[in-house]
């Protein structure tokens, strides 16, 4: 159980020196209101006296204090081996001629033994941070007291809990010493050591009052109830001592601080011990032998050992899990390249790889939040370039005017007896040239995901890329230009594709029907054929009665221009008109759904082959051709100074957990009990 506390402070020197808090140690943190007491307590605990001292905020930067129980002077040297504790401290400093000595983490190989320099440079270090102006810093100070008069201990003392801004400090000054405190007791393996004033009512106690925000329960916290001598004439705090008054689980004890007069006189810490000692035993009679500032130590020390094992085997775990999350985050880093050609060539080849394997949908890093290479591609094909063709309207944007001026046209001067092939052929295509639009925009649809997949790799598949910023720009360029390269390439199979359906019109396909089975349908769907019949012909010599617009007898005096006429936009079609329209309009869909299924199963296929297929391909070689050149392989390859530093850092970090697994893992079980 002794070795515990020494452990947890080797613990926090190991993190200390990658300068990381990635762990929460157990410590003892203490929080008290300003001039509540916590420097004496502080200073009694370790029999010296070394804290400043002044008026209004003093402690302005977290101290970290770590008390080393050593052998005392004359043992140490006339002892070659110790055991225990007492031989690690030895032999972290053997050469110290000193009984009490301490040493601070800034000031690295530097021995203090006066204890007013220890003062002085807690001071001269808290205005090196903070300034000379009462501002605080949060940011901590490191130091280590060894001496045969104190027990292991590892204590925290925070700035003092403060209202109103003196002098310079910032207008925020209260909130910023909360938010301090507020992250060191955060802490669930920190015990709360909460210092409030006997002459001061507890329950208005800001250091009880923050110590209940994070510890409800009050299973962390220990209250000590200073200034017991300057109580009022005829009161005392039996009450609050026995816990009536708030009740707190690790216990309230009680001392005695020494009083301004004893600090200005230089009074001994030993005689004052004495002298509290002897007010307990005349005020506090009952409570003398669990009170006072000796027992406060052996209690904090016994609490600390305690919470130290029960919190060792989360912490074991802890560094156990970050142990193998670094070690993962180093290996992605990799090692600083010694063989340019190979590495380059591997990253080269594993990149195609990945990029060819988030096309077959084989990748390792499969997405779920959203279609990516392969299945975009799919999706393209089947539902957007699919859905769009199925919503062209095979007989979208003609009319039965177009149709009927389309018959005319191709029939000259003559009138026409039967539908003309070549009014078909012409509307026909004017519909197929429709298909080409979105043809390509499948394509460029394509283009585009191909073009995301490279960004893909990148950023999950290759993290070795990552490290070489020219590397990776070059890969990204020359893939973007084998891209480009069969852009148009592709395109313009695509427009061949259309370009061959309006080539030649093939009537005699298998899948197309006749022109006289159409008319045949037409005229038997008609429920009156004969009387149609009948009425097209009385129609028709009524027509030939009927002058029309523009060829009557013109007016004497009057100019005839027969192309004046105008033509109406809309008017009732003969029944001859509505039977020829009405079969090309059928010829020209079913014609137009045979095209539609073609495109639909050809592009995919030329998009395929031309585009896709062929970058999987030659993708490999295409990047080894370019980049693979003796003169740019150490260009290409210089790492970026972030991927360097944060290397350096790793490997600092997983050495320090690997030392922090073999400290604790030197504790054996039987030690916890």
């Amino acid at each position: 159980m002794e070795t515990l506390i020494p452990t947890i402070n080797r613990l926090q020197e190991v993190f200390l020196t990658v300068g990381a808090e990635i762990i929460q140690l157990p410590q003892i943190v203490v929080v008290g209101s300003q001039s509540s007491g916590k420097s004496s307590v502080l200073e009694s605990l370790v029999g010296r006296d070394f804290l400043p001292r002044g008026s209004g905020i003093v402690t302005r930067r977290p101290l970290v204090l770590q008390l080393v129980n050593v052998a005392p002077l004359r043992e140490r040297l006339g002892t070659e081996n110790g055991s225990g504790v007492k031989q690690n401290a030895q032999n972290s400093h053997p050469g110290v001629k000193a009984e009490e000595w301490g040493t601070f983490l800034h000031c690295k190989n530097q021995i203090f033994t006066d204890f007013l320099e220890i003062r002085r440079e807690i001071e001269a270090e808290t205005e090196r941070s903070s300034g000379d102006n009462k501002g605080i810093s949060p940011e901590p100070i490191y130091l280590k007291i060894f001496s045969p008069n104190v027990l292991n201990l590892t204590l925290v003392d925070l700035p003092g809990i403060t209202k109103v801004p003196v002098g310079d400090q910032p207008e925020d000054i209260e909130a910023q010493v909360q938010e301090m405190i507020l992250y060191f007791i955060s802490n669930p393996n920190s015990l709360i050591l909460a210092v409030s004033p006997a002459n001061s009512d507890l329950a208005t106690s800001d250091a009880l009052k923050l110590a209940r925000e994070v510890d409800p329960d009050g299973r962390r916290t220990l209250l000590v109830v200073s200034k017991l001598d300057l109580m009022d004439a005829g009161t005392d705090a039996l009450e609050v001592l026995l816990g009536r008054v708030i009740p707190v689980k690790l216990g309230i004890i009680g001392v005695v601080n020494r009083s301004q007069h004893d600090i200005n006189t230089q009074k001994s810490l030993e005689d004052s011990m004495r002298d509290e000692q002897a007010f307990l035993q005349r005020h506090y009679p009952s409570l003398a032998s669990r009170a006072g500032s000796r027992y406060l130590a052996k209690t904090l020390s016994r609490l600390l050992m305690h919470h130290i094992r029960d919190c060792l085997p989360d912490l074991k775990t802890r560094v156990t899990v970050l142990s193998t999350q670094y070690q993962a985050r180093l290996n992605d880093y990799g090692q600083p390249v010694e063989d340019h050609s190979a590495t380059l060539l591997q990253i080269v080849t594993k990149f195609a790889s990945d990029y060819c394997n988030t096309i077959e949908g084989t990748a390792r890093h499969i997405q779920t939040s959203e279609l990516c290479g392969g299945a975009r591609i799919c999706y393209i094909f089947h539902e957007t370039f699919g859905r769009t063709l199925q919503s062209i309207d095979p007989l979208g944007g003609l009319t039965d005017l177009d149709i009927l001026t389309a018959i005319r046209n191709a029939t000259g001067p003559r009138p026409a007896l039967f539908v003309p092939e070549v009014s078909f052929e012409l509307l026909v295509k004017r519909q197929i040239k429709r298909l080409e639009e979105p043809s390509l925009r499948c394509v460029e649809l394509v283009h585009e995901e191909l073009q995301r997949i490279i960004q893909h790799c990148s950023s999950f598949s290759t993290q070795e890329l990552l490290r070489f910023p020219k590397l990776h720009d070059s890969i990204v360029e020359v893939v973007t230009g084998l891209l480009r390269k069969r852009l148009p390439i592709t395109n313009e199979m695509v427009h061949n594709l259309v370009a061959i359906e309006l080539a030649y019109i093939n009537t005699k396909h298998p899948d197309f029907t006749d022109a006289a089975q159409v008319s045949a349908s037409v005229n038997s769907q008609q429920a009156e054929a004969l009387d149609g019949g009948k009425h097209w012909k009385n129609e028709k010599v009524a027509e030939e009665k009927t002058p029309a617009t523009g060829f009557g007898s013109p007016s004497k005096g009057q100019a005839i221009n027969l192309l004046d006429t105008a033509v109406p936009a809309s008017r009732k079609l003969s029944a001859r008109e509505q039977r020829d329209c009405e079969v090309i309009q059928r010829l020209i869909k079913c014609y137009f759904l045979i095209v539609r299924k073609g495109i639909q199963d050809s592009v995919p296929k030329t998009v395929m082959h031309f585009l896709v297929n062929h970058v999987k391909e030659h993708l490999q070689s295409e990047l080894v051709g370019q980049l693979y050149k003796q003169a740019l392989l150490k260009e290409l390859l210089i790492e970026s100074q972030d991927t360097a530093q944060q290397r350096t850092e790793v490997a600092q970090m997983l050495e320090a957990l690997k030392k922090a697994n073999n400290i604790i893992s030197e504790i054996r079980e039987t030690h916890l009990w």
